[in-house]
């Protein structure tokens, strides 16, 4: 009988009321029957016919229904006993996730033959088999809370990374992923249905460092995730083999020592198997000055401050009346530098150099010179010494001739007429080997060995390279020695020649070009030189050591490494003399790394030439069984060098005195400066400590006293220079021992020159005489004072002094002047407000004007008192007259009071004297001056009194007059 279900309704256990009951059903039949309950649950029903049939056959009805199997969550109830009609339910929810399946059998049993339902029969066993059906009750959920992932820019991946998610539903249609989706928008990538992420455009690391997208899954049903999952795409740039972690600009404060350059540079290799790396730091100077930060003294304070020697005669001095024959030349007035076009020359005059040269002298000089105009050029002559006039003959010379240097020597005639060596060439090509360019090379533990020929960091010196370089020839005959930039260089080629024979020719000394005096129709210049020159000089006599030459060309700025013990095992490292390059050697990464982040740049000058300083760093990098594996950019850094701030040079003294002509015609003289001081201060801009205060007002200016060294000062005459037949100004030279410092005397001043401190320029400046033996003449001199340090780059405040020489006839009144004049107030203070600093000035001694005034007050006060005195002296002698007439009594004064004249008092005398015109013109000074400066010597009262008594001669010719004057003093009287 076949079976047929019925299905009220069936889910699954999220929902409660869905058992209801399963109507069991069987034909006559008797085949196997499936049973499906409701949407959730199938059963099928396998019985044995035939028995079933005789059960029911036999019995009739059928009374309950009975599953075999341990805990099933189902029951079957009896709907009908005629029937035979039964429903099959479920105990308990049924979870699809937990069981998907269950199997059990089931029994009919009949209702018995007893009365109490005993001896009841059952059928035979029929097996049902359930399925339960799965419903889309849970969403996707992702393993991961957080996706990561890195690309490298610049390419196109298939797939960056692979996200996952699952779904706990039992049914394959519920329980797979079958989409994902990216929901953040404008985003350069794609998602495929397996979760695989890719980039859709090649990515930027400059653009975009990291991504995050968001991303969700749908199951099979189309039910998406609760939750999105974010995902990171990290960019790397691509690895590119270099320097990290430097800085393009490097600021450079005065003062500041040695700083580092690259404090945490680290050089990336992108994995490499690196065996040694060699890396160069190039300070590139070349413009700056003269090829570096050096010294701008002049040459003679730089030899003496290098400790040359002494009478070395400057060729290309600064224009001035004593030295105009640069007066016509290209001059960069800054430094001295002069420029020859190829068209001027300069003569030097007779009686500057001595005509004969011994065999021993020295030439120094910097050059810059441009390439040559080709292989057959004309030469360039720096310097010559030619025949003036007749002939055409070259004593010495310095040349260039196809950027090669040239010394030309020809001897005079003496008793041996020989071949001698006369032509000494240098020749300073690209490839040649300069073995002295290695300054210093270290490693711990071992020298290292270099191939032959090669110079580390070092560059092609060459004459015609457009940079500044030093040149000094010595010249021991027969020997003639090149220093170039410090640095020995002997001769390529030396050619011999006949000797001069001696004439009555005058010979010519040029600068640039050689004077062509003979073989020509006018006299001219010829070989003019093309470049510039500067500190051009010749010292007879005497040549110049090492250590002076290198003094002389030393750079003040340079490469330094700070804590050379520091640096790593197995590092080699080189410098140039110079110290602008050095080069570094090493095997392993980071103790290079550690070593560059001590390489520093110092500049030792106090006042450096402010600018930019470029620097270059290259390496190269070797790999193991590999020349070159990879290429390391060169880092192109710069150096700016802030100016410094600028001294104010002050200087302060006695602006005027007066002495007897007896002192100025003694053997010493009279000092000029007993008291000069030199101060230096420098004005700077306080930071305050809070904002407001900033906002509020200006920066308060503060002047600090600062310490440097001068390089010159000089005591120049002003108005007519000295007569060396009577007057000079002299300074004894055990003044200059132990000191940096030369003198050179002349009729317009004295000279003081050398890099010293301002001490010492003190000490000295305070012990120049001024002497003149024959004063009759003479009643006064000027004098100006003034100082420089860098070569008049700084220049102090012109001092003036006014010296009066007394004669007899008012030297002792003028040697009371000299007592009163108070003392200057210098400046002591080392920090002060700028206002301040006018101070200095207006502290000075008083003028001649303010001397006079104060004298004539002194002198009318002493009048004054002395009068007052003989007043009461002669009152005390007539207290004997009882009584006298007005006029009697006025007579008597007129007689003691003839010694106050007022000088207020302006009436006109035909018959007065000069002393009475000045008192009257400082008659408005009278009221300013103190008690305090009637108090004088017993010198000066005695003056006094032989001036009173010239008064009181003159006494008796002023009775017209003396009558209101005695009225005017009779209102000061204390009676």
């Amino acid at each position: 009988m076949p079976i047929s279900i019925v299905e009220p309704a069936f889910t699954d256990e999220q929902s409660m009321n869905l058992f209801e009951s399963l109507i069991l059903k069987y034909s006559s039949e008797g085949s196997n029957g499936s049973i499906i309950l409701g949407d959730s649950l199938e059963a099928e029903w396998v019985a044995a016919k035939k028995a079933f049939m005789y059960e029911c056959v036999n019995v009739g009805e059928i009374c309950a229904f009975k599953i075999h199997g341990q805990e099933m969550p189902f029951e079957a109830v009896v709907l009908n006993k005629t029937s035979g009609e039964g429903r099959l339910r479920a105990r308990s929810p049924i979870d699809c996730e937990l069981q998907k399946e269950y199997t059990f059998i089931i029994q009919a049993y009949d209702c018995g033959s007893g009365p109490g339902g005993t001896n009841w029969k059952k059928s035979h066993k029929a097996v049902v088999h359930i399925q339960v059906k799965d419903v889309n009750e849970f969403s996707p959920a992702f393993k991961e809370s957080v996706y990561k992932a890195t690309v490298t820019e610049g390419k196109i991946y298939d797939s960056i990374l692979q996200v996952e998610a699952t779904d706990e539903d039992c049914s394959p249609q519920y329980s797979q992923i079958c989409n994902y989706e990216i929901v953040t928008a404008d985003v350069p990538f794609a998602i495929d249905r397996n979760g695989n992420i890719r980039n859709t455009e090649k990515l930027s690391y400059d653009k975009q460092h990291q991504y995050e997208i968001m991303v969700t899954a749908f199951d099979c049903g189309q039910k998406h995730a609760t939750e999105d999952v974010l995902v990171r795409v990290n960019v790397k740039p691509v690895c590119k083999p270099g320097w990290q972690d430097w800085n393009k600009r490097i600021e450079y404060k005065p003062g500041s020592g040695s700083i580092p350059l690259f404090p945490s540079i680290h050089l990336e290799t992108c994995d490499g198997p690196v065996s040694s790396i060699h890396t160069t730091i190039e300070l590139q100077t070349n413009y700056i000055g003269k090829g570096c930060d050096r010294e701008t003294y002049s040459e003679k304070s730089l030899q003496k401050l290098c400790g040359a020697s002494s009478g070395a005669i400057d060729l290309l001095p600064s224009p001035s009346t004593t030295t105009n024959w640069t007066a016509g030349l290209l001059m960069d007035s800054n430094d001295i530098i002069f420029k020859f076009d190829g068209k001027q020359g300069a003569k030097i005059p007779d009686g500057i150099v001595p005509k004969n040269l011994t065999d021993q002298f020295t030439i120094t000089l910097w050059m810059k010179h441009g390439p040559s105009p080709g292989l057959r050029a004309e030469k360039e002559t720096i310097l010559c010494n030619s025949d003036k006039t007749e002939m055409n003959r070259h004593h010495y010379a310095l040349y260039v001739h196809n950027c090669r240097l040239v010394f030309l020597l020809r001897k005079d005639f003496d008793q041996a007429d020989t071949f001698r060596p006369a032509e000494f060439h240098w020749k300073l090509d690209q490839g040649e080997k300069n073995t002295h360019f290695l300054h210093t090379l270290q490693e711990y533990g071992q020298t290292p060995q270099l191939p032959e020929g090669s110079v580390l960091g070092a560059k092609a010196l060459k004459i015609c390279d457009k940079e500044w370089h030093y040149y000094v020839v010595n010249v021991e005959f027969p020997v003639v020695t090149l220093y170039m930039d410090g640095t020995t260089y002997e001769p390529y080629l030396v050619t011999n020649d006949w000797p001069i024979h001696p004439s009555h020719i005058a010979m010519q000394l040029t600068v640039g070009a050689c004077w062509q005096g003979g073989e020509v129709t006018k006299p001219r210049f010829a070989q003019y030189f093309h470049g510039s020159l500067a500190s051009l000089t010749i010292r007879p006599g005497k040549i110049e050591s090492q250590k002076v030459i290198s003094c002389l060309q030393a750079c003040k700025e340079g490469l330094d490494i700070n804590s050379l013990e520091s640096l790593g095992q197995g590092i080699k490292y080189h410098f140039n003399p110079s110290q602008s390059v050095l080069v570094m050697e090493g095997d392993d990464i980071e103790n290079i790394n550690q070593a560059l982040q001590k390489v520093s740049y110092i500049n030792s000058r106090q006042f450096p030439t402010a600018g930019i300083r470029r620097l270059k760093v290259s390496s190269k990098v070797q790999c193991f069984g590999e020349d070159v594996c990879i290429s390391i950019p060169d880092i192109d850094a710069y150096v700016m060098v802030f100016q410094a701030n600028e001294p104010k040079i002050t200087i302060t003294g006695m602006d005027h005195f007066a002495r007897p002509a007896a002192q100025f015609e003694g053997e010493r003289g009279v000092i000029l400066l007993p008291d000069i001081r030199i101060v230096s201060t420098v004005t700077k801009m306080e930071h305050p400590l809070d904002f407001k205060e900033r906002d509020r007002a200006e920066k308060p200016v503060i002047v600090e006293e600062m310490l440097h060294n001068l390089d010159f000062c000089d005591v120049l005459v002003m108005g007519a220079e000295l007569d060396p037949e009577q007057e000079c100004l002299e300074l004894d030279h055990v003044e200059l021992q132990g000191k940096h410092l030369d003198a050179i005397n002349s009729t317009a001043g004295y000279s003081i020159y050398g890099v010293d401190s301002m001490f010492n320029y003190e000490q000295v400046l305070r012990q120049i005489r001024y002497r003149n033996w024959a004063t009759a003449a003479t009643f006064d001199r000027k004098f100006r004072v003034k100082c420089s340090e860098l070569n008049g780059r700084y220049m102090s405040n012109e001092f003036n002094l006014e010296v009066n020489i007394l004669h007899s006839s008012n030297s002792n009144f003028m040697d009371h002047v000299n007592h009163m004049i108070v003392q200057p107030q210098f400046l002591q203070s080392v920090q002060h407000p700028e206002g301040s600093v006018s101070a200095v000035h207006s502290s000075v001694v008083p003028s001649v004007a303010t001397i006079v005034i104060i004298i004539c007050v002194s002198i009318l006060v002493f009048v004054i008192t002395l009068g007052v005195y003989r007043i009461r002296t002669a009152h005390q002698h007539s207290a004997a007259d009882h009584e006298g007439s007005k006029d009697n009594e006025m007579d008597w004064d007129d007689s003691a009071l003839t010694i106050t004249v007022n000088p207020m008092e302006k009436y006109e005398k035909p018959h007065q004297t000069a002393e009475e015109s000045e008192e009257e013109d400082i008659e408005d000074e009278e009221e300013d001056t103190t008690s305090a400066e009637s108090d004088e010597s017993e010198e000066d009262e005695e003056e006094e009194e032989e001036e009173e008594e010239v008064i009181v001669q003159k006494g008796d010719k002023r009775n017209a007059t003396r009558q209101a004057q005695l009225e005017w003093d009779d209102s000061t009287l204390p009676y």
